[in-house]
């Protein structure tokens, strides 16, 4: 993989911490060699026990694998996330490769609108203060699962393959899955 971004958030990224990244990033390719790109986010927050900080997204083909890591340094954040990316690369190439259905169509990225603007004076109780819009990807339960990890969040919406209907699978308090469908 040749195609990578890094940001940095109050830090200044050096050639060096750029070339161990790439170094090791690159070596995920013997798990999953379909990653399109991947973006590697570097922070740093003074005050904390684990101030440095590592998030990296890669663009995989039907979808995106994600995962972010805590360190006293980067590099050491960037060797637990690439583990992390490693285990979850195993765990897609599988369901990847075992699709039910190979003619999936191919999947658009996500569209965020803007947040709203600020509260006005008179507002009262809770109110919506951002909209995002989704498109609802068409693809298994167990392929929404995988989405919903990699993104980090507790749900996802999407269409359902096997019925057409826009369902939502979501992590219950126990570590399964729920889904929920329309009646």
């Amino acid at each position: 993989m040749e195609n990578y971004q890094f940001i940095g958030r109050n830090i200044d990224i050096t050639d060096a911490m750029r070339n161990y990244a790439t170094d090791k990033l690159d070596k995920l390719s013997r798990f999953f060699d379909h990653i399109v790109d991947s973006k590697v986010v570097m922070a740093y927050h003074q005050h904390k026990a684990n101030p440095a900080r590592v998030e990296v997204q890669l663009n995989v083909p039907q979808g995106i694998v994600r995962a972010e890591e805590e360190g006293v340094d980067t590099y050491g954040a960037i060797d637990k996330v690439v583990d992390k990316l490693e285990r979850q690369l195993k765990r897609f190439k599988g369901r990847y490769t075992n699709r039910r259905n190979d003619t999936m169509p191919p999947l658009l990225p996500d569209v965020v609108i803007p947040e709203s603007p600020e509260k006005t004076l008179e507002s009262t109780g809770p109110e919506i203060v951002r909209l995002k819009r989704h498109i609802l990807r068409p693809m298994s339960p167990e392929d929404a699962a995988v989405q919903m990890d990699a993104l980090g969040h507790d749900f996802y919406m999407f269409r359902n393959i096997e019925n057409d209907l826009v369902s939502v699978i979501y992590l219950r308090e126990d570590g399964d899955y729920g889904l929920i469908e329309p009646a």
